[in-house]
């Protein structure tokens, strides 16, 4: 703590995570500060005063969480970002546009979360979740345009969030859907909130022993589908919420909710005018909270569903792992009705699908790993990657990789993509499972490739990018993330990158070897008009 003339700093200093969380093992080191200044009139040291903005300051930080700070919407229709990776191909791209030909940097946005989870975008703004402070959850909404007065548009933390957040989200009929929780913690939340604004909508909380909310979700037709550890898989329905156990419109909800923040900040700026000193922002904590009324609910205490879903057709396809260690789950690739959740089919798995099925065609794609999202395990990394028929389960192919799957299975056209443990980046033939070809990154890969136009991205734990021939695998052009001079950020890419609008983006988590905390960035590549 700093107590500079006109100004009381304090750092809060993130110790070691929990060991226990899916992610933690290369995490457990890990170290994040957070800093933030209040500017009050001198006071003196130890006086009545200076404690209350001392406790003041504190709950500031903790609005800063809630508050929308800048941003009017982007020009330009939005898209819906329904599913993991925006498609079920797992192209990271809904636009269809190209992304950036050239390494050029066209903004930067700097950081102390772990972003561990892979962006999405609705064309208004990119979304990223994060691990913070005391192993908190952080959720932003950044404006993707190059020249903006303020990148963040809004940002969410604690209290409002309770739990770490490794989820990606999905977005669609102006919410932003994500999960909450990790493996360390015991339940999880399913949060609905307005993507333009980032006002709470409803939640749908989910008690129980290794049950968490990890794996991105899937909405088709208002309802929502997510996997939620050991409670297997829920859906839930988005369009018809209840309240204090009453059903409520949600149309009217979400007007009641905006009056009833806009009241509260009302309020507040009152309270400043009277005592700015002791006057304590609202939370949205406080607010109400709908839940959308649960439609069905699969496999729970049968299961371990970390992996996002793929919801194509009238079936929701599903993968299972199961947990070494404690003994549960079951290693199978499911498909379930859409309508109630039965199962129409289950094929056995050999290896824990973490990344969850990508559906192409006839043809639903599954990769494996023996190992989690651990650098020191990466040695012993081996994978697998089949492809099942949809409409059957019945395996097609089958191939065996010398490193660890832990990423989505990108599909453009005839090749079906795919980044390993082992630094290796292979197109293999989608109906044949035969060799098209490799690409050595010389670096780990956690994250999954991000296909545009002619091109694919992939990022690998150096926090090196490479642009490759979609056709050849050929190397376009490359950028480190640790040495471009308007970067200069060492990191890790553990979410996988998207396109959108152009530009590749690209978030990094820092675990920092040394015990003390390392800078993080959210990037993105293109041209900086």
């Amino acid at each position: 703590m700093d107590n500079s003339p006109g100004q009381l700093r304090l750092t809060i200093q993130l110790g070691p995570l929990s060991p226990n969380t899916p992610f933690s093992p290369p995490l457990r080191s890990a170290h994040v500060s957070s800093v933030f200044a209040i500017q009050p009139k001198q006071v003196q040291r130890s006086s009545p005063q200076w404690l209350r903005m001392m406790a003041v300051g504190c709950g500031l930080w903790m609005a800063a969480a809630w508050l929308t700070v800048a941003g009017a919407p982007t020009a330009g229709l939005a898209a819906d970002w329904p599913t993991h990776r925006g498609t079920l191909t797992r192209a990271g791209n809904v636009d269809g546009g190209p992304g950036p030909a050239r390494a050029e940097v066209a903004w930067v946005q700097r950081g102390v979360e772990h972003f561990i989870a892979s962006p999405a975008t609705d064309g208004q703004s990119v979304f990223v979740s994060g691990l913070g402070a005391f192993n908190s959850a952080t959720f932003q909404a950044l404006n993707p345009q190059s020249a903006v007065s303020s990148r963040q548009r809004w940002i969410k933390g604690p209290p409002y969030l309770k739990l770490p957040l490794a989820s990606s989200p999905a977005i669609a009929g102006g919410l932003v859907v994500f999960g909450d929780g990790m493996h360390q913690t015991d339940g999880g939340v399913l949060h609905a909130l307005r993507s333009d604004t980032g006002l709470p909508v409803w939640q749908y909380p989910v008690p129980g022993t290794l049950i968490h909310l990890e794996g991105g979700p899937a909405v088709v037709d208002g309802k929502v589908y997510i996997g939620g550890g050991n409670a297997g898989v829920i859906c839930v329905d988005s369009n018809r919420l209840e309240l204090d156990g009453k059903p409520a419109d949600r149309v009217a909800v979400e007007a009641d909710l905006k009056k009833r923040w806009q009241d509260m900040l009302a309020k507040y700026e009152q309270e400043k005018k009277v005592d700015p000193d002791f006057a304590v922002p609202p939370s949205e904590d406080a607010l109400p909270k709908p839940r959308p009324r649960k439609v069905w609910q699969a496999g729970a205490g049968q299961w371990h569903v970390d992996a996002p879903l793929a919801v194509a057709g009238d079936r929701v396809f599903v993968a299972s792992a199961f947990l070494d260690v404690e003994r549960v789950g079951e290693r199978a690739l499911l498909a379930l009705n859409l309508a109630d959740g039965a199962v129409r089919w289950k094929t056995p798995l050999g290896l824990n699908p973490w990344a969850g099925p990508t559906v192409a065609g006839e043809l639903v794609l599954v990769g494996g790993s023996n190992i989690r999202l651990e650098p020191r395990d990466v040695p012993q990394g081996r994978g697998e990657l089949l492809a099942v028929d949809r409409a059957s389960g019945t395996v097609k192919w089958k191939r065996e990789v010398p490193g660890g799957v832990v990423s989505s299975i990108a599909v453009a056209g005839p090749l079906a993509i795919f980044a390993a443990t082992d630094g290796k980046v292979r197109a293999w033939d989608l109906a044949t499972g035969a060799d098209r070809w490799t690409f050595d990154g010389k670096a780990p890969y956690f994250a999954a490739p991000a296909i545009a136009g002619e091109t694919v991205y992939v990022a690998n734990l150096s926090g090196q990018i490479n642009a490759l021939q979609l056709a050849t695998g050929q190397s376009q052009w490359q950028l480190d993330l640790a040495t471009h001079p308007d970067v200069r950020a060492p990191g890790q890419v553990y979410g996988s990158p998207i396109v959108a609008g152009g530009k590749l983006f690209v978030a990094t988590c820092n675990l920092a070897s040394d015990g003390g905390p390392r800078a993080t960035v959210v990037v993105a590549i293109g041209p900086k008009s």
